[in-house]
C-alpha cells in the first residue's frame, strides 16, 4: 500500500481490527493447542498497523498484469480460506452409493460438522484444497506426503454415540491398486480372493476347516503372498501397489452401531450390543426374493410404475438387481440354495416397501434372503476361517483405548490389524507364540478407541462386517443436514427431492 493510502486509514479503527483479529487468532491457537502459530503475530500486526510489507504489491501494475494478479490474489485467498474451513470446521459430502438407503439416499449432499467430534490436526498438511487424494484431470496425488504429523484431535462438542451417522476415512484404504479401474476396490479382499483361488487350484482337496489356528495362519499368509504377488506382477492391469495416509483415504459414511468396549454380535440380522438388541433404523433395508405378478423387471422400470417407485423409494439400481439372481450370481456360483431360483430375482426393500408391493399386486410372492440362499463374500477377518456371515456375525469385542485383551491364536486375526496397522507395532508369531515389538506377550493394551460401522442397506453395504474396526483417528465428522438432494434416476426439476432439503440428519433414526 502506498503512503497516501496508508495516511487515509483511521488508526483507532486499525487498532480495533488488530485487537479483534489477534484475540480470535489466539483463541484458535488455544483451541488447537499449537503455539507455533505465534510466529504469525508480527505479520498480523503489519497488516493492520505498520504496513511495511507490500502485501498487494501488484496494485502498482497497470493493464492486464494488474487484472491477472488481482484474480490470482483472490483465488489464493479463497483456496486458503476453504482449506482452513474444511480442515477445522465444516465440509461438504455427497452420498455416492446406496449403502445407507433408505435413510440417506444416493445424491444427498451433506453438511458435515468437524466440530461435533473435534477436528483432527492435519496429518498431511500440504494438500490441494477441495480434493481428497487425487487431482482431477491430472490423476496424480493432491497432497505431499512429507511432512507427516502424528494423529491429534482437537476437543469437540461431543463424542460418537450409538446410531450416529458418521463420516470417516475408509480403514482398508491404506493400500490401493493405483489403476483407476481398481482404486475403489478393496485391496485386501482382492488379494485374498486371488490368492485363495490359486491355492485351491494347486490343491483342490485343501480344507481350511480342518486346520488348527496356526495352520490356518500359515495357509492365509501364503494366499496373501500369492495374491499380492500376482497384482504386483500385473501392474499393467492393476497399476502399482500404493499406500495412502489415514486422512487421505476415501471418505465413507455409515451408521455407528458399536462403541469402544462393547461386545457386538449379529444374530439373524439384528445387532446386539452387550447382549441387548440395538434398535434398527426406521428405514433399514434388506434384500427380498420376489416373484413379480405377470410383469417383467423392464415393465417395472417403465413409466407406468414411475410414481410408485418414487413413492416407495425404489431406485433404478434396485430394480436392476432383479436380473442378478439368474445372471451373474448363478454363473459365479453364489447361489447356495436352488429353491431360490423359483423367484424372478431379488430387490432391496424396506419393510414398508415390501408390504406395499405385495398389497398393490406388483409382487405375488416374496421372502427375505438368508445366509443359506446367497454367498455374500468373505467377512472380517479375512485371514481366518469362521462361520460368520453378514447376518450372523461375532461375538466380537470392540477395542477401547487403555483397555487390554488376552491374545490367543484364535482371536489374534480379529485384532492383528489394529495392533500392526493402526497402532504401528511390529507383530510376529513364532512357533505359536506371539511377539509384539520383539517381546513375547499374551496381552495387548490398545492406544486408540475403535468403532463398528454398518450401512442401513444391510444386504448391500461394504462396512465393518467386511473390513473390521474404524479407529478413532479415521473419524472425520458428523453430518448435520442434507442441504441438497438430487435423484440420479430423474432429470431436471423432477429430480430434485424437495422434501429432503435441509433435513436434519439427527432426525433420520
Amino acid at each position: 500500500m502506498i503512503d497516501k493510502e496508508k495516511a487515509k486509514l483511521n488508526p483507532k479503527k486499525q487498532w480495533a481490527k488488530f485487537i479483534i483479529v489477534t484475540l480470535l487468532y489466539l483463541l484458535f491457537l488455544y483451541w488447537v493447542k499449537s503455539w507455533l502459530g505465534l510466529f504469525a503475530l508480527p505479520f498480523i500486526f503489519d497488516v493492520y498497523i505498520t504496513k511495511k510489507i507490500k502485501w498487494q504489491w501488484w496494485k502498482n501494475f497497470e493493464g492486464p498484469a494488474r487484472f491477472v494478479m488481482s484474480w490470482v490474489d483472490a483465488i489464493v485467498f479463497a483456496l486458503v480460506a476453504v482449506y482452513f474451513v474444511n480442515q477445522f470446521f465444516f465440509q461438504n459430502y455427497v452420498i455416492p452409493s446406496s449403502s445407507l438407503e433408505k435413510s440417506l439416499l444416493t445424491g444427498d449432499y451433506l453438511f458435515v460438522s468437524k466440530v461435533s467430534y473435534g477436528p483432527r490436526i492435519p496429518q498431511t498438511p500440504l494438500a490441494m484444497p477441495l480434493t481428497q487424494h487425487t487431482l482431477p484431470f491430472f490423476n496424480i496425488k493432491s497432497y505431499i506426503e512429507k511432512p507427516h504429523w502424528e494423529y491429534r484431535r482437537v476437543k469437540g462438542l461431543g463424542k460418537v454415540k450409538v446410531n450416529d451417522i458418521v463420516v470417516f476415512n475408509y480403514p482398508a484404504g491404506d493400500t490401493i491398486m493405483s489403476d483407476l479401474n481398481y482404486q475403489a476396490q478393496d485391496f485386501y479382499q482382492t488379494v485374498y480372493t486371488l490368492g485363495l483361488n490359486m491355492m485351491m487350484q494347486e490343491n483342490p482337496t485343501l480344507n481350511v476347516r480342518n486346520m488348527n489356528p496356526m495352520e490356518q495362519r500359515d495357509f492365509y499368509a501364503k494366499a496373501y503372498a500369492k495374491g499380492r504377488g500376482y497384482i504386483a506382477a500385473n501392474a499393467q492391469t492393476y497399476g502399482v501397489i500404493d499406500s495412502r495416509p489415514a486422512d487421505r483415504r476415501e471418505n465413507y459414511v455409515k451408521r455407528c452401531v458399536g462403541l469402544p468396549g462393547q461386545t457386538l454380535q449379529i444374530k439373524n440380522k439384528v445387532v446386539y450390543l452387550d447382549g441387548k438388541a440395538n434398535k434398527e433404523p426406521d428405514n433399514v433395508q434388506y434384500t427380498y426374493f420376489v416373484k413379480l405378478n405377470n410383469i417383467t423387471a423392464a415393465d417395472f422400470l417403465g413409466e407406468e410404475y414411475d410414481d410408485m417407485r418414487k413413492e416407495l423409494g425404489i431406485s433404478v439400481e434396485d430394480v436392476q438387481s432383479i436380473s442378478r439372481l439368474h445372471g451373474c450370481d448363478v454363473s459365479n456360483g453364489l447361489i447356495l440354495n436352488n429353491a431360490a431360483l423359483q423367484y424372478d430375482g431379488y430387490l432391496p426393500l424396506t419393510r414398508n416397501a415390501a408390504s406395499a408391493l405385495k398389497s398393490r399386486g406388483v409382487v405375488k410372492e416374496m421372502r427375505l434372503v438368508t445366509d443359506k440362499d446367497v454367498y455374500s463374500g468373505p467377512v472380517y477377518p479375512l485371514n481366518q476361517y469362521h462361520n460368520w456371515t453378514r447376518d450372523n456375525y461375532g461375538p466380537v469385542w470392540i477395542p477401547a483405548k487403555g483397555k487390554s485383551i488376552e491374545l490367543t491364536m484364535n482371536n489374534l486375526p480379529v485384532y492383528e490389524r489394529c495392533i500392526k496397522v493402526y497402532e504401528g507395532n511390529d507383530l510376529e508369531v513364532r512357533n505359536g507364540r506371539i511377539f509384539i515389538n520383539g517381546k513375547q506377550t499374551s496381552k495387548y493394551t490398545f492406544k486408540l478407541d475403535y468403532y463398528w460401522m454398518q450401512g442401513d442397506n444391510r444386504h448391500n453395504s461394504a462396512d465393518s462386517r467386511y473390513w473390521g474396526f474404524v479407529p478413532e483417528d479415521h473419524i472425520v465428522g458428523k453430518p448435520l443436514f442434507v442441504w441438497w438432494s438430487s435423484d440420479p434416476d430423474r432429470k431436471g426439476l423432477s429430480g430434485i427431492r424437495w422434501s429432503r432439503l435441509f433435513t436434519w440428519v439427527d432426525n433420520i433414526k
